[in-house]
């Protein structure tokens, strides 16, 4: 099957706003994790940012994340005419 160019660009958007995210929660997940010990020094609400990050911060930028994407897909979905149901 042969992708016309509308195809291709949309997926290039989609793989491009994957790669975007998977490299924040990347960041997240190990660097942050990495760096627990340098980040402990910077406080936040009374926590140190390592503990935060790794009981709370995570998790947050977890939900964004997905809520981000949905967004996002949800708005191209309409822009490339593949939108499902009458969610307009």
């Amino acid at each position: 099957m042969q992708l016309t160019q509308r195809h291709e660009e949309y997926w290039s958007r989609n793989l491009r706003i994957t790669a975007i995210l998977l490299a924040i929660w990347f960041v997240v997940t190990f660097v942050v994790s990495y760096f627990a010990r340098e980040l402990n020094e910077i406080v936040v609400f009374g926590f140190p940012l390592g503990f935060y990050m790794g009981a709370q911060g995570a998790l947050i930028v977890y939900v964004v994340i997905i809520g981000y994407y949905a967004w996002y897909m949800n708005r191209l979905d309409k822009e490339y005419g593949v939108a499902e149901g009458d969610d307009e």
